[in-house]
């Protein structure tokens, strides 16, 4: 059957083979009466807190089930907008809040919005490999900047300023990021939303994780630095609503009009029972819940990253948020892609090849997700140590 020639730009999500394989391991290893440990898929191990789950019961219940208006029930924009306000100080419109199916949502609708067919897009060299992707949705090309270590795996406004074309449209930045769970500290990322405002761009910063910021000096919206900033947010990480599909976008003024339009005849709406129950996430003992797991989250964090260290498994820049580690595997392997598989063979430990975020050397790094319990990330250890001695012998 004839395909749109758009497919042919849309790049294979390389998790999803690694999370096929290991399910195909998995029977055997059940049979085995072995455990697989997983730490490829970025989902937290904790889900939605009571409160949430009774509030969609409740919804479901008084049959709260139809559409809503198309950005969304405007009690929750206005408990977002109250959120900016409390934690990160920014006064925010409600009216720029606007609530979608999912952060992929948000960042579908805003690259239709904002990317014409032909224009690029920057982004960085480690990059969350479905954000590509949104941009060629929309006819445009993602362009990645390599980013080091010595960056943070992050953009400069240097690099912007360097790389930008007259078809450059703006950037797309993560803060914190997908895979390395670093951020960008403030100073420089006004720097970067400076260049691309002086060139007639857009800023688009991905803050999914900002919920999970484990030190003082990030953790801050981008929305703090300028009101031209458009951000995409979601319910999935710091509120443990994965498969509920709920995220929002703050746009500027200007954009609420066309983006209601866009929105309304593509997606109708965010899910009312979703969205009634993410109501519940701002109640005081929901946010205290939510605080006491991103504690845990940090424990996890100044476990693994000492523990891959002392294997001889480089962490060249140490998260700050998120709940991801991006470990260089170089001195045991030449190629990530075969040192993870043939660690989850070996071993059942479950990592993701740095080949799905980019091109700047992705052989060399591998992704660790430590949205696991203490007792399996130490498990973990354990067996790579095991592995790491015999192919050192």
């Amino acid at each position: 059957m004839r395909l749109a020639q758009r497919n042919q730009s849309i790049e294979p999500f390389y998790v999803m083979d690694v999370v096929r394989a290991a399910w195909e391991q998995q029977a055997a290893w059940d049979a085995h009466g072995k455990r697989m440990i997983h730490l490829s898929v970025g989902e937290p191990d904790f889900t939605a807190p009571d409160a949430v789950v009774e509030a969609a019961t409740r919804a479901l219940r008084e049959g709260k089930t139809g559409y809503t208006l198309a950005p969304g029930l405007p009690a929750l924009r206005e408990r977002i907008a109250q959120h900016y306000a409390q934690v990160h100080g920014v006064d925010l419109d409600p009216a720029r809040v606007f609530i979608t199916a999912g952060a992929s949502g948000a960042l579908t609708l805003a690259s239709l919005l904002l990317f014409d067919p032909g224009d690029d897009v920057l982004m960085p060299d480690p990059s969350y490999p479905c954000n590509k992707n949104f941009v060629a949705a929309a006819g445009a090309r993602a362009r990645l900047l390599p980013a080091t270590a010595q960056q943070r795996f992050q953009l400069t406004a240097a690099a912007v300023q360097a790389a930008w074309q007259a078809r450059t449209a703006g950037v797309l930045l993560a803060s914190p990021s997908n895979p390395t769970g670093t951020s960008i500290a403030a100073d420089e990322l006004r720097r970067i939303v400076d260049v691309v405002r002086a060139h007639g761009g857009v800023s688009i910063v991905d803050e999914i994780y900002l919920g999970l910021s484990y030190d003082p000096a990030y953790g801050r919206s981008a929305l703090a630095l300028a009101d031209d900033v458009i951000t995409v947010n979601s319910f999935s990480k710091y509120f443990q609503m994965t498969g509920w599909r709920l995220g929002w976008l703050v746009v500027p003024p200007a954009l609420i009009a066309p983006l209601e339009r866009l929105a309304g005849n593509l997606f109708i709406c965010a899910s009312s029972v979703a969205q009634h129950a993410a109501l519940a996430c701002f109640e005081p003992d929901s946010l205290a819940e939510y605080e006491r797991r991103r504690a845990e989250f940090r424990r996890r964090r100044d476990l693994i990253v000492p523990g891959l260290q002392a294997l001889g498994l480089n962490v060249p820049v140490v998260p700050d948020g998120a709940f991801y580690v991006y470990a260089d595997c170089s001195r045991f392997s030449a190629d990530s892609w075969d040192f993870c598989f043939d660690v989850m063979r070996e071993t059942g430990v479950v990592l993701v090849p740095g080949k799905d975020f980019g091109s700047a050397q992705p052989q060399r790094y591998f992704r660790l997700s430590y949205a696991n319990s203490i007792d399996n990330l130490q498990e973990a250890l354990h067996r790579l140590r095991d592995y790491l001695e015999r192919c050192s012998a």
